[in-house]
């Protein structure tokens, strides 16, 4: 399985020897579960956009610093690519900017949320009903996170399936709740702890407010579980990538 990994943001030169770039935690988190996927990456934020929708077997979308609703070309460029995509039956996989970028291209709403910045780790109820390919999810789940940023509507064909008091709608999938056309989570699961402590380190009192700052690097001691929505995602992308060489029934 090819994943093309669409960077909408950079890590901190200041950060990257240390910890890389996205595309790396990418193909680290997904492996885990998989080791035959492969990852390509494409700078969106740069203008450098795929050839066409179906040039990978689908599309993971990074976090970034810009939010959803700023007037930028690239962002527009995007909404519509990624609409092309799920018209073509590409699965997309979007993570936090990914996440809410995804939501406002199908027909949703992203604001800059009252209750301030998320960081560190957080806590989700995943709620009943779970779908099949979140077989085994349990009842509560923490995932590493930073943003401010929020879905606020959801677009009418988006089904939720976690939630928390600071972050409504936590974990999203669009179309049928068994076999979506795309799925996506507010928090950053590729994100390990040491990155998120640096990242936050080196914000706070600037970008990060001192309050949320302190209060989520003392959160990074409680452990986070990135994998579990990197097994739901490639459980996902199995069977929907699956469905799609299934040979097509004569009317």
């Amino acid at each position: 399985m090819r994943l093309g990994v669409l960077e909408t943001g950079k890590v901190d030169e200041a950060l990257v020897e240390r910890h890389g770039q996205y595309p790396g935690m990418f193909a680290r988190l997904f492996q885990a579960i998989d080791p035959s996927i492969t990852v390509s990456a494409f700078e969106v934020l740069n203008g450098e956009f795929p050839a066409s929708v179906t040039e990978c077997d689908a599309w993971v979308l990074t976090g970034s610093p810009r939010s959803v609703y700023e007037d930028l070309p690239w962002i527009s460029q995007l909404k519509d690519f990624l609409r092309r995509a799920r018209a073509e039956g590409v699965p997309i996989v979007g993570i936090c900017f990914g996440h809410q970028i995804m939501a406002e291209a199908f027909g949703g709403k992203v604001e800059k949320s009252s209750k301030g910045w998320g960081l560190g780790v957080q806590e989700y109820e995943i709620l009943p009903d779970a779908p099949e390919w979140m077989a085994g999810a349990p009842e509560r789940v923490a995932f590493r996170v930073v943003h401010q940023d929020q879905v606020k509507k959801i677009p009418a064909d988006a089904n939720c399936h976690a939630t928390s008091p600071f972050c409504e709608y936590a974990v999203l999938s669009y179309g049928d709740r068994e076999m979506p056309d795309a799925i996506s989570i507010q928090a950053h699961p590729e994100f390990d702890a040491s990155f998120v402590r640096d990242l936050i380190e080196r914000a706070k009192g600037m970008r990060f407010p001192e309050p949320e700052s302190e209060a989520g690097l003392a959160s990074l001691e409680q452990e986070a579980k990135g994998v579990e929505f990197a097994r739901w995602a490639v459980a996902w992308l199995k069977r929907a990538l699956a469905k799609q060489s299934e040979p097509e029934t004569a009317a």
